[in-house]
């Protein structure tokens, strides 16, 4: 085998085995037709990262729900009932009583300086009581709630990210998909063109027209590759796997792709625009924003440490204490109390300091860290850009180049089979017409790529994967 052949081999090798992982383990129980739509909506309901996701969207509406509760009344309920077997006591001097007891008691013994136990608890009490308490004014409340919709936000943008990424991912495993069927068709169409060539090869080697050695050569190419084939059809289904991997499906069932590997162009408005675009609507990018806002929302609510605590109280009761168990509504005696309270903190060993500062670092870090994303998207999207130009390129060459490889085929066949061309001209006919088809799904699997890069970039979501999520 020369050279050539050994370097096709090993360009469809890596051309089958470059986007896929490892599989998953199952019978098949079904088959189900798969388009790109259809794996779009299908991740966007179940995907693990995005239903993650959404459930922190939950929370953060929660986290709003919880600080406007801060700023609301807190009312507060409470009763007691208690016994006392054992009262305490508490002793005086017998000489503090006389004067009392005297005036009850004229035969009651003059003092002589003992101490006397006397218990002023009842055996029996019972009370309940109604507190209502409303902020009035504390910084902390109030930063608290906006700090809380800045939250809710920056969530919503992350679950935005989440979703362009997971289609993004989608959508380039089905492309890796579609790039392993069409090398399968490749391998079974290059070994159905070599099994062709050996038949008539063998023909014209009963007739004494070719040599053994042509006979031999045919029959080697066609022996080299019967296992590509069978590589490419393992690694067609390991894309697959990976396909349903990524859509979080967990069933056995088999996808048959309905979509092709066809070139689909980019608006080239969305090209001219896109290094405002990315600025503008880059998930990541509004989500460092959101975080640079909260963090200012944070300073703020340290700062409100300064700030005093202004508070609204009041407070009902009723109560009741009696030496036997026998409570009517007439032993109970009623108690109000309003007013309002103010705490202001003097000195906390610089702790507040401390956090302000730490605060304001952290704000500073989120700056830091927009502006290092900034220049990475612009990056980015001229590497995307650089790379969809290439490929588009690449496309309109490699179309041109399968044209002239599948004339020059059919020239050097026509050839052979006149005894005008030797078995050598047809391997490298062969080979270079397998290779220009190679190159050309390559290219637009490296466009369709490209162009899913772009649009997680700038953030935009097909209107298919938008109704999916309405649902």
């Amino acid at each position: 085998m020369n050279l050539k052949s050994n370097s096709l081999i090993f360009i469809l090798f890596l051309l089958a085995t470059a986007f896929f992982f490892s599989p998953v383990q199952g019978q098949e129980s079904s088959v189900r037709r798969l388009s790109l739509e259809d794996a779009v909506r299908t991740a966007m309901k179940q995907n693990p990262d995005l239903v993650t996701a959404r459930l922190e969207v939950k929370r953060s509406d929660a986290r709003v729900l919880e600080a406007w509760g801060n700023a609301m009344p807190s009312v507060d309920v409470a009763g007691q009932y208690a016994h006392m077997p054992n009262k305490p006591v508490s002793f005086f001097p017998d000489y503090f009583l006389y004067s009392f007891m005297k005036a009850i008691d004229s035969t009651y013994p003059k003092p002589s300086g003992q101490l006397v136990p006397i218990s002023f608890a009842p055996a029996f009490s019972a009370s309940a009581s109604l507190s209502v308490t409303q902020i009035l004014f504390n910084g902390a409340v109030f930063v608290g709630v906006g700090a809380a919709h800045i939250y809710s936000h920056l969530a919503r943008d992350l679950y935005q990210g989440k979703q362009v990424e997971t289609v993004t991912k989608v959508r380039k495993a089905y492309y890796g998909a579609l790039l392993a069927r069409e090398a399968l068709d490749l391998m079974r169409s290059s070994l159905q063109n070599a099994e062709d060539n050996l038949k008539n090869v063998q023909l014209m080697r009963n007739q004494g027209i070719v040599s053994e050695y042509d006979e031999l050569r045919a029959s080697v190419g066609v022996e080299n590759l019967r296992p590509m084939v069978i590589q490419s059809e393992t690694n067609y289904s390991l894309s697959l796997d990976n396909l349903k991997n990524t859509l979080g499906i967990t069933t056995k069932d088999t996808f048959v792709l309905t979509d092709s590997l066809t070139l689909q162009p980019v608006d080239e408005q969305l090209i001219a625009r896109a290094d405002d675009l990315v600025l503008e609507t880059n998930p990541g990018l509004n989500a460092t924003k959101r975080q640079i806002e909260l963090n200012g929302a944070v300073v703020n609510a340290e700062r409100s440490s300064y700030l005093p605590t202004i508070a609204a109280f009041g407070n009902y009761s009723y109560t009741a204490a009696k030496e036997q168990f026998n409570f009517s509504p007439n032993d109970f005696y009623k108690g109000s109390t309003v007013g309002l309270s103010l705490s202001l903190n003097l000195f906390q060993g610089l702790q507040t300091y401390s956090r302000v500062e730490q605060a304001q670092l952290e704000q500073r870090k989120s700056e830091e860290q927009k502006a290092g994303l900034e220049r990475t998207l612009r990056t980015g999207i001229h590497s995307i850009l650089g790379s969809l130009q290439q490929a588009r390129k690449r496309i309109d060459a490699q179309g041109k180049t399968v044209e002239m490889a599948e004339r020059g085929y059919k020239i050097v066949t026509t050839r052979f089979l006149s005894s005008a061309a030797t078995q050598l001209e047809v391997n490298d006919a062969q080979l270079a017409l397998t290779q220009a088809k190679v190159n050309r799904i390559q290219a637009i699997y490296d466009y369709l790529s490209a162009s899913a890069d772009l649009e997680q970039l700038i953030g935009r979501l097909p209107s298919y994967a938008l109704e999916s999520e309405q649902k």
